[in-house]
């Protein structure tokens, strides 16, 4: 028995626990079933959040990034929980959506404010947000460990879901899993494995890709230079003896310094963003999701999935990088290794944007090589195998930055939940600016329940013949193939 509260007329249950604290012998080990308990529970809080480093370290100059990178590490044992917010626990059948957030396998967690399930409880949907174990805790191979630890945890949690949300409200053959970011590349990952298969219906990938993990070699690479900060070899048995702030400490430093991933078979697959993302270790994933998911692995599950037009402008612009880029040379050295004829690239993205600067060439290509390529090749692997394959391109452009943020990364977040009044959100420096546009929110947000109750958010399907895109801005408008040019200059770049 758990006893939650009310939220916004809504019912809500917080750190209900899907598997026993990460510590001790558990940790650097699978999760397992809490501890029952006697009695009722208090479910009226949220629980501490997965180790990570302070908050103000996300920090970017001229852009508040609370809603969406949450609050500092709230330090606690027992923090593998998830939360649910229903509109009635009472009832049955209703569709569930489950929320797996972003922060570049390193940060972020479900009580995040931008991420409250009320407003989707307000219409008619069971909501669940859920921990993971992150960056050296959840996604660095260790002799004698276990890989995956932070995609095993979300496993175990929508196995809790098709336990227990009859009791809330839930219909446990009606489960989305929807996420953005990390939490998107998690998804994407989620359908490639076979012991997530049944555990949901349908999916909903915001700026993720199906082909961002990291080899054996690339992960081992990872370790060694963490082994060689701590002054350890990279065992389990080394780092369960470590402190958590002594490994946050050590993982810090490694994201601070460049490391090289790329090998003979494999690109650095986001180019410095984070060394800390899913690995190909033979057991839970054999081969790149995208390959997998091309073999038929998802054929059952409804796929909506899309990116934002500028998505690298979150990391270019307040940082000023836009601006460094201001020459051929400097655009050309930061895209070596990205594909393999830069200046051909360079020349292609430069025809259909003629007053673009360097630096913004930069952005429009970084953002296809992160993000739109790879969302686009998980909607043609789908697509072969189901005719429920949709795809979205966010445009609507945030005023923030003196209008050049544009629609970057993470910027949907605020609509989909149709939450534009968290605090922080808007204003001068947030994300979304001032007055966003309301309408937007409530047609985004209403798309996609529609989507997690139907398997159709209102559009025509994707397929390689006919590439239907909706492009979401305060209009919304469905084009064919958009940007076809700069598409095909993809074609064999790994």
């Amino acid at each position: 028995m758990v006893r939650g509260s009310i939220e916004q007329g809504m019912a809500a249950f917080k750190g209900i626990p899907f598997a026993a604290p990460p510590v001790g012998e558990r940790r650097f080990a699978a999760p397992v079933p809490p501890q029952a308990w006697d009695g009722v529970r208090d479910a009226s809080a949220f629980s501490p959040t997965p180790p990570q480093a302070d908050a103000s370290a996300r920090r970017l100059p001229g852009l508040d990034l609370r809603p969406i990178a949450g609050e500092s590490w709230r330090k606690g044992d027992d923090y593998l929980t998830l939360n649910v917010w229903t509109p009635d626990p009472g009832t049955h059948g209703l569709p569930v959506m489950v929320f797996i957030y972003g922060g570049a396998f390193v940060a972020g967690g479900s009580s995040t404010p931008l991420y409250n399930g009320a407003r989707f409880a307000r219409d008619g949907v069971v909501m669940v947000s859920l921990n993971y174990r992150l960056g050296v805790e959840g996604f660095l191979p260790l002799s004698g460990g276990v890989t995956n630890l932070g995609l095993r945890d979300q496993i175990a949690a929508l196995t809790w879901v098709q336990d227990n949300i009859a009791a809330f409200g839930g219909d446990p053959n009606n489960v989305t899993i929807f996420g953005e970011s990390a939490g998107a590349l998690s998804v994407d990952t989620l359908l490639a494995i076979p012991s997530a298969v049944g555990l949901f219906h349908r999916a909903i990938s915001q700026s993720g890709g199906a082909q961002h993990t990291l080899s054996k070699e690339q992960a081992s690479r990872v370790a060694a230079r963490l082994g060689e900060i701590l002054g350890i070899k990279p065992t389990r048995e080394n780092f369960a003896a470590l402190t958590f702030e002594q490994v946050i400490a050590a993982q810090t430093q490694l994201l601070s310094t460049p490391l090289d991933l790329s090998t003979e078979q494999d690109r650095d697959t986001t180019g410095g963003l984070t060394l800390f993302l899913p690995v190909r270790d033979g057991e839970l994933l054999s081969t790149q999701p995208v390959e997998t998911v091309r073999q038929g692995s998802a054929a059952n599950v409804d796929l909506l999935v899309g990116t934002n037009s500028q998505e690298m402008n979150l990391y270019y612009v307040p940082t000023g990088v836009v601006d460094l880029i201001d020459s051929d040379e400097k655009l050309y050295a930061s895209i070596i290794g990205r594909h393999p004829e830069p200046a051909k690239l360079i020349a292609t993205y430069r025809a259909s944007r003629p007053d673009a600067s360097p630096g913004e060439l930069l952005s429009a290509i970084m953002s296809d090589w992160m993000f739109t390529i790879p969302s686009i090749r998980l909607a043609e692997a789908h697509a072969a195998h189901s005719a429920n394959t949709y795809v979205y391109d966010f445009a609507w452009p945030s005023p923030t930055c003196g209008g050049r943020l544009g629609a970057c990364h993470g910027l949907e977040l605020g609509f989909v939940f149709d939450a534009l009044d968290t605090p922080w959100l808007s204003g001068p420096e947030g994300f979304v600016g001032e007055n966003p546009p309301a309408e937007l929110a409530t047609r985004m947000h209403k798309t996609w329940i529609n989507f997690a109750t139907t398997g159709n958010p209102g559009w025509v399907p994707y397929s390689v013949q006919q590439r239907s895109v909706m492009r979401i801005d305060t209009t919304w408008e469905m084009l064919t193939d958009p940007r076809p040019i700069e598409r095909k200059a993809w074609d064999g770049a790994r």
